[in-house]
């Protein structure tokens, strides 16, 4: 077998040099110019030609200096094409980003390389792969469901509140009719959705399509390679995809932001056949809604492994379970202790049937106009005061929580002092023997099961309770909405599907490129990472309202938490990431093969909640900024530009607080990222117009933090892939000395034969980006494409 492998590295090693000789005698004949390169791609396979088993790339290039008086001597297009060395449209030319864990995830890719020179005559090899993410449509097609699934158990909630006053059963029925037809419509979008095979990504033609509201607009990943002499290989990753934002149902009358402040005022002014609550108290409803859900069977469950404990084990483990079962309890009494829920209990107390309150006895009621404090609670005559009814009797009801677990505790800790002083005349008898032994602690026991059972019993009650209260100030959120406030949640469902979706897709990549890098995975679950969203998007005509949702989406991030979980297999089914919780709290498992996840921390192997912090910055750069800047308002760009950085600096200070400056990747540029920020935030308060030096220090900053890039436009086609053929650009300069003669090259070369090109031509089937001689005299000098790339076209 040995001698066989030999014999076969030397039959290559001769064809090799003879296909590079030949190729130079080749080219040496025709005379042709010796700055074109010949490239000579060989795929082996199996006899059976079942598999491939390699791959071999042969390639002979001779590319001189140009002075600036030979550029005449050569056509256009040879000029233009002298950096490309290579093309693929399988992606396969370099293993190390196609193994079997990213290609569950990544598909169909695109290759181009490149070669480049340096400021000291070297030269640097340039990859650029960009992918479609599977996740463009797993993601959104499991949120559906979830809302479906949430849905479906509001209603059951409401259901559960028990008999109502007609007045408020007949409110009910009305508002489960609503919920209805959204899971109506929801089933009928992912049956559609379920029927799709093909490409892996939405293209830009495709925006408007309402069944696929909830896939994000042409969703790609893009890596660069870059392969230097005396230089360990870098990587620069970069997600691309449309603004999430809800193109299907227009932005006539603005995008969230907008819309959701105005229905905040609406809701106020029909509150007069509700209760009105402010959009934080039922935030705080659906918080408490959700810890309860959680904690009553956590709670449980201690209790019942208290007792095997007790039963089977030494004090040591039982004292263990006694304080988890004591900490998950004071838990479920804190969330309890809120006002909130008292106020609720209240209500839904005024309104079951027969009640009567003082101000009723004595004459009858008209509904009352919605209070003007929107603070507290605005109630109409028949809303009980405090006191009209026992307010005592709730803190009497989640106080006898805690006296439970007190005797609990209590009883415990006889059974130790018990076990304790058995040990000192027989040290080998466990705490098992003690409790089941004919001694006054087999009573202890009984005391201890019936103990345990009264807590679970307690914690129920409590549980079913506070359940019912904050279920009626969540129906009385749904009773003050109106029509438009269906469509709201709708369409904030699509537009946090398609940000959902482009996360996820950024966070698996990242975690893919930096399982071998400890400083990361260190501040992976130390303080999470920073998730930078780039836009260009205009502040002026329609594109004002998706900004307006894409900041309402991209905020709504914050409640997703990432968990890495050990995949059971290696099949690409197992590798998927899944998606679980509700509205108010999701959580993405990402699973890793089973050699990858054990080379974990243990705090990521044991499946510590990940945090993404994401952050937003725009700028628009069209021709319809121009006009927001000279004649309209472009103060939403200024505010969240502003809100963002604050959010970024006090993520930079957490990091600099928690990790040493090794965990952070290394650059050759020294300015170090405090500076960086102190810079952008003085760009971010500057009056200038276009200031797109926001969005490339973002940028910088971002990846100095080991963070996950997004760059954004309406269709992620062409503003975005200007912008990201820029970026690369620079990093080529700056971190790789790229021969500043070859930068606006390099930069053609890009938009020309690149990567981003071939994205223009899967969206609309055309090799043109959508601008015209007219928009570009309006776009910043380095925005602009190569002359031949662009011509306005249906987008």
């Amino acid at each position: 077998m040995i001698l066989t492998t030999a014999a076969l590295s030397f039959a290559l090693f001769i064809l090799c040099r003879t296909l590079v000789h030949d190729i130079h005698s080749f080219m040496f004949k025709q005379d042709v110019d010796t700055r074109v390169c010949v490239v000579v791609w060989m795929c082996f396979r199996t006899a059976d030609d079942s598999a491939t088993v390699g791959t071999v790339v042969v390639s002979r290039m001779k590319m001189g200096e140009i002075e600036d008086g030979e550029v005449d001597h050569f056509t256009t297009d040879m000029h233009r094409k002298c950096t490309l060395v290579y093309e693929s449209s399988h992606g396969s030319i370099n293993d190390k980003d196609n193994v079997p864990i990213m290609n569950a995830v990544f598909k169909n890719a695109v290759c181009k390389v490149y070669r480049f020179q340096t400021v000291d005559s070297k030269w640097m090899l340039v990859r650029e792969q960009m992918a479609e993410c599977t996740l463009s449509f797993s993601i959104p097609k499991q949120l559906i469901a979830l809302y479906i699934q949430e849905d479906t158990c509001r209603i059951q909630e409401l259901k559960d509140l028990g008999e109502l006053s007609p007045h408020w059963d007949n409110l009910r029925k009305d508002v489960i009719s609503r919920y209805d037809q959204i899971i109506k419509e929801y089933q009928d979008t992912l049956a559609e959705l379920e029927k799709l095979t093909g490409p892996s990504f939405k293209p830009s033609c495709s925006k408007g399509q309402k069944y696929l509201e909830f896939i994000p607009i042409n969703l790609h990943t893009q890596r660069m390679r870059v392969t230097c002499p005396r230089k360990t290989d870098s990587f620069y990753d970069v997600v691309t995809v449309g603004a999430p934002a809800a193109h299907s149902q227009g932005f006539k009358n603005g995008g969230l932001q907008k819309l959701l402040s105005k229905y905040e005022s609406e809701k106020k002014s029909t509150a007069y056949q509700c209760i009105y609550y402010p959009p934080e108290q039922t935030a705080k409803a659906r918080e408490i809604l959700c810890v309860v859900s959680q904690l009553q069977p956590h709670i449980s469950a201690l209790a019942d492994q208290l007792l095997q404990t007790a039963q089977q084990s030494s004090s040591q483990p039982l004292r263990d379970v006694l304080k988890s079962l004591e900490e998950k309890t004071e838990q479920f009494v804190h969330a309890l202790k809120d006002e909130l829920v008292k106020s609720a209990l209240l209500a839904l107390h005024a309104a079951r049937p027969g009640y009567v309150s003082k101000s009723q006895s004595s004459a009858p009621s008209s509904p009352a106009p919605a209070a003007a404090d929107p603070a507290s609670p605005v109630r109409s005559d028949s809303i009980p005061h405090h006191k009209e009814y026992d307010e005592e009797e709730w803190d009497r009801v989640w106080a006898s929580v805690a006296k439970r677990l007190n005797c609990v505790i209590a009883l415990v800790d006889k059974l130790q002092e018990q076990d304790n002083n058995n040990q000192e005349s027989a040290p080998s008898r466990p705490l098992a023997d003690v409790i089941t032994s004919h001694s006054p602690a087999a009573v202890w026991w009984d005391q201890l099961g019936i103990l345990v059972q009264s807590l679970k019993e307690c914690v129920a009650e409590v549980a079913e309770r506070a359940r019912r209260s904050v279920s009626f100030v969540l129906l009385q959120e749904a009773v003050c909405s109106t029509a438009q406030g269906l469509q709201l949640q709708q369409r904030r469902d699509a537009v946090f599907s398609q940000a959902l979706a482009a996360l996820a897709c950024g966070f698996v990549m990242r975690l893919y490129a930096g399982l071998e890098d400890k400083g990361f995975l260190r501040q992976l679950h130390a303080v999470g990472l920073v998730a930078q969203f780039e836009s260009l998007l205009s502040t002026y005509s329609e594109e004002i309202g998706m900004l307006e949702d894409m900041e309402v989406g991209i905020s709504d991030l914050h409640r997703v938490s990432f968990r890495i979980t050990e995949a059971a297999s290696e099949e690409a089914v197992s590798l998927q990431p899944t998606v679980s919780g509700r509205r108010d709290r999701y959580t993405v498992e990402v699973p890793l093969p089973h050699h990858a996840f054990q080379t974990l921390p243990d705090e990521l192997r044991q499946g510590k909640p990940l945090r993404v912090l994401p952050v937003l910055f725009n700028v628009g750069i069209n021709e319809q900024q121009t006009i927001a800047e000279r004649f309209g308002d472009i103060s939403l760009q200024e505010r969240i530009n502003q809100k963002n950085f604050e959010i970024l600096e006090g993520y930079y200070k957490s990091l600099t607080n928690t990790l040493p400056s090794e965990c952070l990747p290394c650059f050759q540029t020294q300015t170090d990222i405090k500076e960086l920020l102190d810079t952008l935030g003085q760009n971010v308060v500057t009056k200038k117009r276009k200031n797109v030096e926001i969005l490339w220090l973002a940028g910088m900053i971002c990846r100095r933090m080991n963070g996950i890039r997004f760059t954004s436009c309406k269709s992620a086609k062409d503003r975005t892939s200007m912008s990201v053929t820029l970026e690369q650009c620079s990093l080529l300069r700056d971190e790789h000395q790229l021969n500043k003669d070859y930068f606006v090259r390099a930069l053609d070369c890009m938009r020309r034969e690149g990567c981003r090109i071939e994205n223009v031509q899967k969206n609309i089937k055309c090799r043109k980006y959508a601008f015209n001689m007219l928009q570009l005299m309006a776009f910043p000098k380095y925005y602009r494409p190569p002359e031949g790339t662009y011509g306005k076209v249906d987008s």
